[in-house]
């Protein structure tokens, strides 16, 4: 299995390659699938390439669903997971099957 991670640029090095930042991490990444893109950007990243150029309250929903998989992994802090999935916990699950008037 492949996870995206939100990376952040902060450097255009090229068309081909740019700086990008995850938690105060920098790396090079491959740029070719999303194209050049301007420093402050957000970008999904895979295996060191760009696959998909987000938004910033995108990066931060998939930052947290990140931080509470590793939380449920290695503790025993549920109040703190629950606060990551804010967006989720008032929500009913909307089942695909049913007609959007029968849920």
């Amino acid at each position: 299995m492949c996870i995206g991670i939100p990376m952040q640029v902060v450097d255009s090095m090229s068309d081909t390659f740019a700086t990008c930042q995850d938690n105060g991490v920098n790396k090079t990444i491959n740029m070719q699938l999303v194209g050049p893109q301007m420093t402050g950007t957000w970008v999904l990243v895979f295996i060191d390439a760009a696959r998909e150029v987000i938004s910033t309250d995108r990066a931060k929903e998939i930052d947290n669903a990140l931080k509470a998989v590793s939380l449920a992994m290695y503790s025993d802090e549920s109040e703190r997971i629950h606060a990551l999935f804010g967006d989720l916990i008032d929500r009913t699950p909307i089942n695909p099957f049913l007609p959007e008037d029968k849920q």
